[in-house]
């Protein structure tokens, strides 16, 4: 837990530059709050003429300061002379101490906003720092990761465990400082009033702290439950609105709801478990403090008729005990709101203490470019350590060759192609770029030679030609022009509301499947990459744009090296080489018309489709 809550202060960093000013501040505020409270004996002393209270002598040098009685009535015996003279009266010296509590408040209210903006600083950077850092670390994880997590759990803990932790961080300043500030000023007003009123306040205090600390450590646990359920529910939520569609296709509506209302059931029984908790310790210190007072009129009572405090000091007692019993309070507040956010931010360094499953090495080499060939040698693959996906995998992609991988449905031609960019790492086996391993490689140099086209199109939620610069951020808007008119894809974006301005929406659902593919290509062509890698690239478009967008992409292909994974084979006929990857080997190999001759699979295949 310490540990915990050392590691979320290090994002406030350098934590001196917020803390040395809110100390100042905060101090100056719980002085001149203080002094407020202090103001009411004068006042009231001067108001009912009380014997023992203020005695008016003319000064007319500024006297020593003296934290009492005497020095406190000889700053305002100089403050009356200076403003009224030597001539005392009563309501001239009301006007004074109104005037006085005035600019006291107006202090005291001036550094209690210079520090609330000290923390606003400091709560405001810690979270962009926060933020930035889970979101670099989940981009910077390997493709693998995200297949054993919820992207909802993802957001959740980046957007919602972040708000809860920044307050963590913050209220330990007011834990440090403005807290313990106001309660010592408080203090040392009361004992200068009365020390056996105060012994008494000093005694009970400790008590009330006691009693609620007890409630403040039963609170950790329910608030990581809470930040856990907000996460199922958030993970949910995305899930259902990427997948609208398919849940008003299958009238899974009601299931979706029913499914939504036990996890914010769930969610609301842990807030409310927790609340219960947290929410007892303020009435609590209420109702001891209020108890407090009462017992203090008693035996206070019998202070003031013994001659021990003057009426007016009794009422300021009160009134300052009263007012102790709230930065108290907070001060206890804050120890449960750290303790909510000491959870969160468990949930936090989970996922920055995440490991990439494989990194690069310390002296990587810079992939230049390729060539002679890619080689995969006996490659084994697993996603899981169990079942197999690849097995033994051999085979040879010259430089400037076009190699199809053809075969049935789940066999594996993907994870293959995907081995390729190194988004996942071989289980056994290697993968050698001009004969060296694809491991001796940055994976940023490997892939700033590749396209990837894939069958699954990912579109921003951005202007059409935003979504195509991803290929290269660089380019000229007429560059863009040029590899769209190689996908085909000018002449629809031309026919758009704004042109290339376009925004084509959420995962671009403003466009056909066509579109959105052809789009996916202009990107890739675009960047102008060393190695292509299509995988079914033209599996959404219509026949006539197929035809289209097929020829371009036989022109992109010339001197290119390429993979080319496609379940229509009438695409793949031109390959220099075609394998066949059924059940995680390579079943067969050869030209289009060598693999015919044979009659196996790949035979098989054909004839399938020309019988549809």
């Amino acid at each position: 837990m310490i540990k915990t809550y050392l590691r979320l202060l290090n994002f406030a960093r350098p934590l001196s530059k917020y803390t040395i000013p809110y100390f100042i501040f905060a101090a100056l505020h719980a002085v001149f709050n203080t002094f407020n409270y202090a103001m009411i004996i004068p006042i009231l002393n001067a108001m009912f003429n009380s014997d023992g209270g203020f005695h008016f002598v003319p000064l007319y040098t500024f006297p020593v300061i003296e934290l009492n009685q005497e020095g406190f009535n000889a700053l305002l015996s100089y403050f009356y002379t200076i403003f009224f003279g030597e001539s005392f009266n009563t309501t001239k010296f009301l006007a004074l101490l109104g005037g006085v509590t005035i600019l006291m408040n107006l202090l005291s209210n001036l550094f209690r906003y210079a520090s609330a903006m000290t923390v606003e600083s400091l709560r405001i950077n810690t979270v962009r720092r926060m933020r930035d850092e889970m979101f670099g670390r989940v981009m910077a994880m390997n493709v693998g990761y995200f297949s054993d997590q919820r992207k909802g759990d993802i957001m959740s803990r980046i957007l919602q465990d972040v708000l809860v932790v920044q307050y963590c961080i913050t209220n330990t300043l007011q834990v440090a400082f403005r807290d313990p500030f106001l309660i010592i000023g408080y203090l040392a007003l009361m004992v200068g009033i009365s020390w056996q009123l105060s012994l008494f306040a000093v005694i009970f205090l400790p008590i009330v702290g006691l009693l609620i600390g007890s409630i403040v450590k039963r609170l950790r646990h329910p608030a990581k439950r809470v930040q856990e359920r907000l996460a199922d529910f958030v993970s949910l939520l995305d899930e259902s609105l990427a997948g609208i569609k398919i849940i008003k296709g299958y009238n899974a509506t009601k299931f979706i709801i029913e499914k939504g209302k036990a996890l914010t059931e769930n969610l609301a029984r842990n807030v409310l478990s927790m609340s219960r908790r947290q929410q007892l310790a303020s009435p609590m210190s209420e109702f001891l403090g209020i108890t407090a007072v009462a017992v203090i009129l008693v035996f206070g009572g019998n202070l003031v008729s013994s001659g021990f405090v003057t009426g007016a000091g009794f009422i300021a007692f009160i009134a300052a005990f009263s007012q102790i019993t709230r930065p108290l309070r907070s001060f206890i507040d804050q120890f449960a709101n750290i303790n909510q956010g000491i959870a969160a931010g468990e949930r936090i360094f989970t996922l920055l203490d995440s490991k990439c499953e494989f990194e690069d090495k310390e002296d990587a080499l810079e992939f230049k470019g390729l060539k002679e060939s890619i080689e995969f040698h006996n490659v084994d693959f697993s996603y899981d350590g169990e079942r197999e996906i690849l097995n033994d995998i051999t085979i040879r992609i010259g430089k400037g060759e076009t190699v199809a991988l053809v075969g049935p449905s789940g066999g594996g031609k993907s994870t293959l192609s995907e081995l390729i960019p190194r988004f996942y790492e071989a289980k056994d086996g290697d993968i050698l770029f001009d004969g060296i391993s694809i491991k001796d490689f940055s994976q940023e140099s490997l892939r700033r030679k590749m396209s990837i086209v894939s069958q699954d199109t990912v579109l921003f939620n951005d202007s059409i030609e935003g979504n195509i610069l991803m290929g290269r951020p660089t380019a000229t808007h007429e560059e863009v022009v040029e590899a769209c008119k190689v996908a085909n894809a000018h002449g629809f974006i031309m026919d758009s509301p704004e042109g290339y301005g376009t925004n084509i929406g959420d995962r671009g659902t403003k466009l056909s499947g066509g579109q959105r593919q052809r789009l996916s290509i202009a990107r890739a062509v675009l960047k102008n990459p060393e190695i292509l890698i299509l995988d079914e690239a033209t599996s959404a478009l219509d026949t006539e744009s197929e035809k289209l967008v097929q020829e371009a992409l036989t022109n992109l292909l010339k001197g290119r090296t390429s993979i080319v994974i496609a379940h229509r084979l009438s695409t793949i006929y031109n390959a220099d080489r075609i394998y066949v990857i059924d059940q995680g080997r390579v079943a067969e190999q050869g030209t289009h018309q060598e693999l015919l001759d044979k009659g196996g699979i790949y035979a098989h295949l054909i004839e399938m489709q020309s019988f549809s």
